[in-house]
């Protein structure tokens, strides 16, 4: 059975593990997440390509990996090279359509090719010059020059509007999940496109920092924990990371919670969505996806955000599949990752699309699909961000436990074994049936286990052309600042 439209949407930030509790504590009846994985197909074992938002959209959007397509924090943008999802979805005659949350997910990065239509929420209205972060530039009259200096580049009016909608009104209820499904709303209100249509949404609501409404944060804060209290708890990742921020355990069980709370928010804002879909006639004819481009150390292992490491923390992500020939089977438990949600799709709508499939690393799979399982899941990443001057900019001098993450790291994970391997020479062995935590490292106890993995991850590397992008990525000023809201260190 092949659907007629495609929805796919990024829980940006979600983790598996977390997403899949709040799924088993809900019911269908008062939970969309829970509908959907009743009536759908839930996908147990998939996992991201990268363990952050460029490069793992990238991967998702191409079905390739950072090496093949060459988007990462060295080269920060997804070049022509490579066919996009939206593209070859263009060239089958589909309505093509996206609504970002996230800066790092736009035109500047090379994410708006094949899009007939690309919405950037951070913008009140919808223009080429990014004065989003235009207060947050300067303090003082130093702020205000450099205002009016990019105030009227381009039209000065709209300029103005979307200042003061990115300093002071966008955050005011949420991190555009609102705003995001009001657009979809109208959107199907007033289409007369009689074409198919793909349509990608990324929600932000679960990355830092994690803001939940007042009311779903309540629900799962720990004790006698406030509101008041759980918007104290620092949530500088970078300052934990070198140790100018003093973190407890309770910090971290409330930072949980309020993680926790972000996804329950999303997930009434997916009912509504869903609620939209069914109003417009589109929801039965229509494959629905939801999944993460990555996932989130809360503490763990040390770390907070998703940078420095490849743990499964980061890595293994939520897929839930509806409609398109994905029912409510028994839960795919094979080895799936995000690279393989190209194909997959391009089977669930019939559409051929030779090109993107010559390309695509991934695999489908779909139920009619012949692809056979992965053997093997495969993460990259191919360098740190953000960089230790970057880091050492923001935080001071860096301890020397901290200087050994400048380095790339690339990771093979099978049914039953992962090896993580770095550019520093180091590596990491874990014996994930027995240890899902990743928390005992076997590398120097199974050099069998080692050799084998070592070499499977070599001949990987080896049965592709590796990309080589050149020249340096520029950004806008007003991108940098709200890629360093994100926590994003430039």
């Amino acid at each position: 059975m092949t659907a007629r439209n495609v929805v796919l949407i990024v829980f940006d930030t979600a983790r598996a593990d977390v997403l899949a509790s709040h799924i088993a504590e809900e019911s269908p009846e008062t939970s969309p997440l829970a509908k959907l994985a009743t009536e759908g197909t839930t996908v147990e074992t998939a996992f991201a390509g990268s363990p952050w938002t460029l490069p793992s959209h990238a991967s998702l959007f191409t079905s390739t990996y950072p090496s093949k397509h060459g988007a990462h924090a060295g080269h920060k943008r997804l070049e022509s090279g490579r066919r996009t999802l939206a593209e070859a979805f263009a060239d089958a005659g589909y309505e093509t359509v996206a609504v970002s949350n996230n800066t790092w997910i736009s035109d500047e990065f090379g994410f708006a090719r094949g899009f007939d239509e690309f919405v950037k929420t951070w913008q009140y209205v919808q223009t080429e010059a990014d004065f989003g972060a235009i207060a947050r530039t300067q303090l003082g009259t130093d702020r205000l020059r450099a205002a009016l200096g990019r105030l009227f580049d381009g039209n000065p009016f709209l300029n103005a509007i979307n200042a003061i909608y990115g300093q002071y009104l966008r955050r005011r209820h949420d991190d555009g999940a609102r705003r995001t499904n009001e657009w979809v709303a109208d959107w199907l209100d007033n289409r007369i496109d009689d074409r198919p249509f793909f349509f990608f949404i990324n929600y932000l609501e679960p990355h830092l920092e994690y803001r939940p409404p007042k009311e779903h944060a309540e629900r799962y804060l720990p004790g006698e924990t406030t509101y008041e209290d759980a918007m104290d708890v620092p949530q500088d990742a970078w300052g934990y990371i070198a140790g100018t921020v003093d973190m407890d355990d309770h910090d971290f069980e409330v930072l949980r919670s309020l993680y926790r709370a972000e996804i329950a928010y999303l997930d009434e804002r997916l009912g509504e969505l869903r609620r939209y879909l069914e109003a417009a006639g589109e929801w039965t004819d229509t494959v629905f996806v939801v999944t993460a481009d990555h996932g989130e150390n809360i503490g763990d292992h040390g770390f907070m955000d998703h940078q420095y490491c490849l743990y499964d923390t980061l890595l293994h992500v939520p897929l839930l599949v509806h409609g398109g020939g994905f029912t409510d089977d028994e839960p795919v438990d094979e080895l799936v990752q995000l690279p393989d949600l190209g194909p997959t799709l391009l089977d669930a709508t019939g559409v051929d699309a030779p090109t993107y499939r010559a390309q695509a690393q991934g695999r489908s799979f779909h139920p009619e699909s012949a692809a056979s399982p992965r053997e093997y899941v495969v993460a990259e990443y191919l360098a740190p961000q953000p960089s230790m001057t970057a880091l050492r900019t923001r935080v001071g001098r860096l301890p020397s436990d901290v200087r050994r993450y400048d380095r790339s790291l690339r990771a093979i994970r099978d049914e039953e074994w992962k090896l993580i391997r770095g550019s520093d020479g180091s590596t990491e062995l874990y014996h994930i049936v027995a240890d899902p935590e990743e928390r005992n490292d076997l590398s120097a106890g199974r050099p069998d286990v080692m050799r084998r993995l070592d070499r499977m991850l070599d001949e990987w590397l080896a049965s592709f052309e590796q990309a080589e992008p050149s020249g340096s990525v520029d950004m806008a000023e007003g991108t940098k600042r709200r890629l360093e809201d994100l926590g994003y260190l430039q």
